[in-house]
């Protein structure tokens, strides 16, 4: 069975890896202050600025398998990661990077696919950016990025935001912004299968279509109570145009039962 580490276990993406992964890879992971649901020689506390003890433990554990969805300084992440890849360089590990879909957060105009060229104007969007070029330019195609949405889960901050905005009685939600969102369990689901069919290169994941963000947010509330909500609609930067964030595929790669809408996911989280 192969080696997998999992660094960033403890958030939520990664406790949905550690779930979904475990009957198919021989499962490691770090965390930065919670113990994981692990055997205890198969965890280990690690802070992002601890590249040596980062470095140890990939010469231990040997991975085939390394999943980045760490957090933290940007400075330390990209540092952190630069000594990742070097370290796994003269390996055969390949390394999955969690990125995000805000490395086209300078470019509302349309729904991006991965042909697209990453246009980021925020800090974390460039931020993401610089760190996928790195990794790409030192491990080549074993260096697989993830790009990701929104993501939702039962036990997620975003449901738990909303969970107390019922409790209020209302919300704000964004008629002009356009996205897809996705879970922790079928990112997870759909991460594993890019693993276990060792797919290359660039990932679109997400719901296969867009809503606007109050839609998404009006359809998941009236699914969670029947109570009256007021819903107060904002404009995404005081603008009327609609601004579209959404991560579309061009790919093919993952088979239909692993592909979802955005109602599906609704449905799911109930």
């Amino acid at each position: 069975m192969k080696k997998l580490l999992l660094l960033g276990a403890s958030g939520l993406v990664g406790k949905a890896l550690v779930k979904e992964c475990g009957d198919s890879f021989d499962v490691y992971g770090t965390y930065a202050t919670r113990p994981l649901d692990l055997p205890e020689n198969k965890q280990f506390q690690l802070d992002v600025i601890d590249k040596e003890k980062m470095k140890q433990i990939i010469q231990d554990i040997k991975p085939h398998v390394v999943i980045s969805c760490l957090r933290g300084d940007f400075d330390q992440q990209l540092e952190f990661h630069r000594a990742l890849a070097k370290e796994i360089e003269h390996t055969e590990s390949t390394l999955y990077y969690f990125s995000t879909a805000n490395v086209f957060d300078g470019d509302f105009t349309k729904h991006h696919t991965e042909e697209d060229m990453p246009n980021a104007a925020s800090p974390y969007g460039k931020f993401k950016v610089e760190c996928e070029n790195l990794l790409q330019e030192l491990l080549q195609e074993r260096a697989v990025m993830i790009r990701i949405p929104q993501i939702w889960g039962k036990e997620s901050p975003r449901l738990d935001q909303i969970k107390r905005g019922i409790e209020e009685g209302s919300m704000d939600v964004y008629s002009n912004l356009e996205c897809n969102h996705l879970t922790d369990e079928w990112l997870a689901k759909q991460l594993k299968y890019i693993i276990l069919h060792e797919l290359k290169g660039v990932f679109h994941l997400g719901a296969v279509d867009m809503m606007t963000q109050a839609q998404f947010v009006e359809e998941l509330v009236g699914s969670l109570t029947n109570k009256d909500i007021t819903f107060h609609d904002c404009l995404l930067e005081d603008k009327p145009e609609t601004f579209y964030f959404g991560l579309k595929s061009i790919r093919n790669d993952l088979p239909e039962r692993l592909v979802k809408t955005n109602r599906e996911l609704i449905r799911d989280l109930m």
